[in-house]
């Protein structure tokens, strides 16, 4: 594994060293998946086997279109009165 050292802008911008760009396709405007696991910060740029390994996570789990239709209705009852 090689290592790279970047600095994070004033904006929170960082560079990722073209070495790893270039090994891992990343082009501009890929988009990248930023999570904290413990103590460090993971990038992940977003492609087909990323969404393979998400797919199902929430399977079993409470319809995410049910729930925003629930608070829709929640919505329009409170607008009405």
């Amino acid at each position: 594994m090689t290592s790279h050292t970047t600095i994070i802008s004033t904006k929170g911008q960082l560079v990722i060293p073209a070495e790893i760009r270039e090994a891992l396709n990343l082009k501009p405007g890929t988009r990248i998946v930023v999570s904290r696991q413990r103590n460090h910060i993971v990038l992940r740029p977003v492609n087909k086997q990323l969404v393979d390994e998400l797919r199902g996570i929430t399977a079993g789990g409470p319809s995410g279109t049910e729930m925003l239709l629930k608070e829709r209705r929640e919505d329009d009852k409170r607008s009405k009165w």
